[in-house]
Parts: structure tokens; sequence; C-alpha cells
């Protein structure tokens, strides 16, 4: 079959049509531990696999809330208790089982790894032996990484031997570099398992990225471990690329970071797992009516105890953008380009109000604000000192974002057309300042702005457009490209606007962004609740009921390639018969 026509197979495919296997294990550092864009693909997609698994689909994440209480996870003593106790006097294991607090309450695995530094160099020695994995440069959070990576196979291969009859379907997926050292382990011990390997980037691409070489004009160009040595990631590029080659099925989450992998890796991924999420995080109805109310007066309050001024909810447009602090790779620069080029306009309708939700170095809230707030008053007449921030910084002199708005002169000016805040710090509801999560915060904002030069995904712009909010990513995000394989994206008419960007056309974007923010400030009312309901349909279509029949076929690639491995090892083994 040709590989179009194997394509269109697959996709028209019913999800009934991959066998399931009978566990699923999947290992992360942001289990139960809520880091990043990782979590979010993890705890979102529980639910709808567990429909299919229930409590056969496990998760393992790393026990590091020693002497704090974990937010995340609940301890059940009853969960495999038989299994926990032998682990713990038998092999040395420290596993806590329980369950995570997500929807579905998926069972879990907490694995302490402390024990295991005293062995890392033999550990790393027969990695190299058996798969030529190089720790030799390691530094950083790659001991971390490894050590509990090591902990979850070795807790894996405990929890098969045990628990699991002979003759069961077993995938193992590791996500990320930090979880490549257990696949790679359990490749070697407990062959019967089927491994998978989902890199959510590359590490040598992200490098490359954030140290402003550039990336795709000059991809096919590179050499992965030349690269490596040169941005001093041989460690971490290594792991990565040898989990890459020796795991049963590699996978990634976009086309685009697929090329990454063929270049930098030198090994395509055998399927595209592109993220989904679940809409019930989202409120309907008049409780989503309130939360936005109550949101928008909370950033409308904030902005007026920084500048002294009174921001009108009707005739302010709030723009947004948020993620990890990665000034260029996710485009923060960028961001604040384009508002420059918009404050400097004669014709923008309405005032803006642009708010950067970036954690940074926070050294906690500002005093001086929170007692602005707390006082009640609602007309306040002077601005205070740093009127764009929130909470204190470490680190001021050296922010480059503080240090990019002065070069700017983005000052927050009476007469500025475009005021911005930034807010330093995790949206959890305990900062001190905004004291709302994030969600609550997102909800209350008119449109959002996420133009990444470097993201595999893009969760933040689909969370966006969940929450009816119209947003603008670029082509060289995975959500991006997903929105032109729509055939939208030309205009924020749609819901969503993608912008073309590239090594070299970072000024062109930026009056690009403009020109979709001011055309969306001259909408009516009638326009924008259209748009806004484009934005919540297209939301719909990335739903993981939508996207979860790339699992299965991952599943399936995975276990046949362990079956077809277990025959060639018996074909292996002396015939004892003719031996006799």
């Amino acid at each position: 079959m040709r590989p179009e026509c194997e394509l269109l197979f697959i996709t028209n495919m019913n999800k009934d049509a991959f066998p399931m296997p009978d566990y699923v294990v999947e290992v992360s550092w942001e289990v139960c531990n809520k880091v990043g864009g990782i979590y979010t693909v993890l705890s979102t997609r529980a639910n709808t696999l567990q429909a299919k698994l229930g409590d056969n689909l496990i998760f393992i994440g790393p026990d590091v809330w020693e002497g704090k209480e974990n937010p995340y996870f609940t301890e059940d003593k009853t969960i495999y208790a038989d299994w926990t106790a032998h682990a713990a006097a038998e092999e040395n294991l420290k596993i806590r089982a329980g369950r995570w607090n997500i929807p579905g309450k998926p069972v879990v695995f907490l694995v302490d790894f402390s024990s295991y530094y005293a062995e890392k160099n033999d550990i790393y020695y027969h990695a190299w032996q058996d798969f030529g994995v190089d720790s030799l440069h390691a530094y950083g959070d790659y001991d971390e990484a490894s050590m509990f990576s090591y902990a979850a196979g070795r807790a894996m291969e405990s929890f098969y031997r045990y628990n699991i009859k002979g003759g069961k379907k077993v995938i193992y997926q590791a996500h990320e570099w930090m979880t490549g050292l257990g696949a790679l382990y359990l490749q070697k011990r407990v062959p019967e398992i089927a491994t998978i390997f989902t890199t959510h980037a590359t590490s040598i691409g992200r490098s490359i990225a954030g140290n402003n070489k550039p990336l795709y004009d000059y991809l096919f160009s590179y050499n992965g471990d030349q690269m490596a040595r040169e941005l001093n990631m041989e460690a971490k590029h290594s792991i990565e690329k040898q989990t890459a080659h020796h795991v049963d099925c590699f996978t990634t989450v976009s086309d685009l970071t697929d090329q990454e992998c063929r270049v930098l890796l030198e090994k395509s991924v055998d399927v595209v797992l592109k993220n989904g999420f679940e809409k019930g995080f989202v409120p309907r109805g008049t409780a989503f009516v309130s939360r936005r109310k109550q949101a928008r007066k909370s950033i409308l309050t904030i902005a007026s105890a920084l500048m002294g001024e009174t921001f009108e909810d009707e005739n302010t447009l709030i723009i947004g953008t948020s993620g990890r602090y990665e000034f260029k790779n996710k485009g923060i620069d960028l961001f604040l380009e384009s508002m420059n080029n918009l404050n400097r306009r004669k014709d923008v309708p309405k005032k803006v109000l642009a708010v950067v939700a970036v954690p940074a170095y926070s050294a906690g809230p500002r005093q001086d604000l929170k007692e602005r707030l707390l006082s009640g008053e609602t007309n306040f007449q002077a601005p205070l000192e740093m009127n764009y921030l929130t909470h204190y910084l470490h680190n001021l002199n050296e922010d480059r974002l503080t240090g990019m708005l002065h070069n700017l002169q983005l000052h927050n000016r009476k007469e500025d057309n475009v005021k911005l805040i930034f807010i330093p710090c995790y949206l959890d509801g305990k900062d001190g300042i905004v004291d709302k999560s994030y969600y609550d915060t997102l909800i209350g904002f008119d449109l959002t702005i996420y133009p990444s030069y470097y993201e595999p995904w893009g969760y933040t712009p689909l969370e966006s457009i969940a929450f009816h909010i119209p947003t603008v990513s670029t082509n060289l995000a995975g959500f991006g490209l997903w929105i032109n394989s729509l055939g939208m994206g030309s205009s924020i008419d749609d819901g969503t606007a993608i912008v073309r960007r590239s090594d070299y056309n970072y000024f062109e974007a930026a009056e690009n962004i403009t020109e979709i923010v001011l055309s969306f400030s001259r909408k009516d009312e009638k326009e924008t609740k259209e748009i806004r309901r484009k934005a919540k349909d297209t939301a719909e279509k990335a739903l993981w009921k939508n996207f979860i029949l790339q699992y299965y076929e991952a599943y399936d690639i995975a276990l046949r390639r362990a079956a077809e491995r277990m025959k060639a090892l018996e074909e292996e083994l002396p015939d004892e018969t003719h031996e006799l």
C-alpha cells in the first residue's frame, strides 16, 4: 500500500479498529507535579483512556514533595498494597500508590529516586554499554531526571513481575528525554513490555532556537551531534536520540517537530500525537458570564491601582499573553514589539491593556500595590513607581522583559494608547495580588497573542479558544499548523489568526500582529460575538475524542514490534531437546 493510501486508510478507521492493550503505564516528570504543558496533556487525556482501561491506566511520577503536602496527589495505601510492601522489602523500592487529583482520579505511583545517586556511575555505564548513551558531560538537571527515570523503570519491572500475568499486552509510554533511561532499561530487562517514547520538543531544537541561531532556514544543514557539542547539550541529546532509536514506537506532537527529529535525531517518528484537551474546566452559561465579569474587574482594578487612571470595561480591550519565560521562543519579544507598534498608531479606537502573565524570578507581591487594592479605592490619581509590575523581581535590572519595555519606551504614560502589566508569577490563586487561578484570569481577556518562534504544539492558544477567546498564533507552532490544516487562520474573523514567522521576518510579523489587533478592535458587539463563537467551535475539534485514535495507532505499532522482538528472542534460545 502506498504511504498516502495507508494514511487515508488509517484516518478513516474508527476507534475500535486497533486492539487495546491490557495496561498502559505513562511516566513523566510532570505526573502530579505541575510544571508545564505535559501536565495538561496527561491530566486532560486520562479520562478518555480510562473509559477503555479503567484502573489499568497507571501513571508514574517523581516523589519530590518530601515534607510538603502535594495538592495533586492523594495517597491510598490499599492500592496494590501487597506489591508496594514487597517492592520495599525485597527490592528497596520506595513507592507511594494513590490517585492523581484530576478528572477520573487515575492510579499513580510516586517513586523516590534519591537512593540511586549512589549507583549513578554504574547506571550510566550500563546505559553506555547497552545503548550507547553518553552521560560523560552531564550537568544541571540531567542526574536528577535520569535517577527518576531509572527508578521508574525499576518500579515498572517490579510491578510487571509481581502483578501482571503472562500474555498481557502492556504499554510503557515515556515522555521527554527525562524518562528515556527507564524506557531503555525496560527494553533490555523486560522485553515483553512495549515501549513508546514521546518527545514534546527536541532538546537541541529548543536550544538552537533559544541561542538565537536560525533554526528553520538552515535546519537541514544542522548535525544534531555536532550542535550538541557546540551547545553543551551532549548528555541530554544522547539519551533523547538513543531512546528514539531503540524504543518500539517513537512519537512527537506535531509535524513541525517531526521535521526536527528527522534531522537532529536522525529518526522520523512513527506517529504524530496531537495534543487535545477536555472542556470540563470551562464554565458554562451564567457561570461563564459571571467569572468573565469578575476576571475583567480584577484586571482593570489592578491596572488602575498601578497606573493611577480609570479603565472603563466597555472601552478597554484586554489583550493577554502567557506561558514559560522563554523570551524569544515563546515570542514575548514579538508581542512587545507589536504592542509598541500599536502604541504609535493614531487610529486605535479603544484603550488597550496588554497583560503579560509569565512566571519570572518573582520576589513576592508589591506591598504598595497590595495596600491600594485592599483600600477599597477605585479612583487613584497618581501612578506607582514601576507602574507596570505587580510583583517584586529579584533580578529587575537583568530582566529581559522590563529591559525591552525601557528600550521601547513603553512607560504607561497617560497619553499612551497601550498600557502594559507584567505579572511575573504563577497564577495559582495565592500570589498575593491577582489571587485568581490562570483560567479564572484568562477568561477575562478579549484577545490573546502567542507569536511563538519555537513551539512544538502550543496549549496556551488552545486553552484560549476553549474559553471563547480569539487568539493569534504562528506557523511555527504545531497548533498554528493544525489551524491552517483546517483551512482557517487567515483572519481573526475565523476566531484564530495564524501569522507567518521565519528566521528573518521579525518586524514584518510584528506589523501583521498589530494590524490583526487593530482589525479586532474595530469589530462591533455582534461581530465580536460571532468571532468568539468560531473560536469555541474550533476548540471543539481538538477534544481528545478526536485525537485519541493516534494513540491507539501508536499502541498497536509498539505492541506488534514487541511481539516481533519476543518471537526473535525465542528463536534464539537453544533447542534443549536437540542438546539432549
